[in-house]
């Protein structure tokens, strides 16, 4: 079976010189969970805009699904740190807004959209505008505008970073709960190690910049994953390995 996401030897340096990834190489399985960890500023999220297609790199290549990365992809669903909802739009105008953007069939896909919301558990505010939503809620909005035309590829930048520590953790159950049903390949940057236990399936380390990929680990934890985890010796190991590969400068 191929990859989902092949990264080869990219690198990105701004105008200026300024180099912010000096090499990133790695492979995503189909329907892997991956997360990106590192420092604030290391690169994690212009990695992610270049697999996207959303940035070009300065050198090396990204293909998704065998095809190269050249720019925007049709297959790529984004949940960004913001919900960046439209505040004009009802909610599930705001989730149908891909389908418009890509000129497809509103009907094919207005089911779909409100499948998405019952199963975020939002549904009842399909009409309601954004400012009548809680911050979790939004970013669960987010995340069924980013599947509602069926991606292949899930691509979510810190989008937990800005809410609270107990929101933080149910949206984390909720997206977990969404990718077992959906099973779409996920690479997910974040720079909190317990979060990215929590989720992921493997876990790659980023440096500092210019960043490269110093480290890596497979988290081999039961799924479905639960809030009780968190207390268990293996998953306390697995933040004490990646914390010691960040602070040892990604040498574990």
């Amino acid at each position: 079976m191929r990859d989902s996401v092949v990264v080869d030897g990219v690198g990105k340096t701004y105008a200026g010189g300024v180099e912010a990834i000096r090499e990133a190489r790695f492979r995503v399985a189909p329907g892997e969970f991956l997360s990106l960890l590192g420092p604030s500023g290391c690169g994690k999220s212009t990695l992610l805009m270049m697999i996207a297609g959303l940035l070009a790199p300065s050198r090396g290549s990204i293909r998704v699904d065998d095809a190269e990365v050249q720019g925007p992809r049709r297959d790529v669903g984004i949940v960004f740190q913001s919900p960046v909802l439209l505040p004009w739009r009802t909610v599930l105008d705001n989730v149908l807004l891909p389908v418009e953007m890509l000129r497809l069939r509103r009907t094919d896909y207005a089911r779909r959209a409100r499948d998405l919301l019952s199963m975020a558990k939002v549904d009842d505010f399909a009409a309601k505008l954004p400012h009548e939503l809680s911050g979790g809620m939004k970013q669960r909005v987010a995340i069924c505008r980013a599947l509602v035309h069926d991606p292949a590829l899930l691509l979510m930048d810190e989008p937990f970073s800005a809410l609270d520590a107990m929101t933080r953790d149910q949206m984390g159950l909720e997206l977990l709960r969404i990718w077992d049903v959906h099973k779409k390949t996920v690479v997910f940057v974040t720079h909190s190690i317990r979060e990215a236990v929590f989720l992921s399936d493997r876990v790659l380390v980023m440096s500092p910049r210019p960043a490269t990929i110093g480290f890596e680990t497979d988290v081999k934890l039961p799924r479905p994953r639960t809030m009780d985890m968190q207390e268990a010796d293996e998953f306390n190991r697995y933040v004490g390995l990646l914390r010691h590969s960040i602070e040892a400068g990604t040498r574990p």
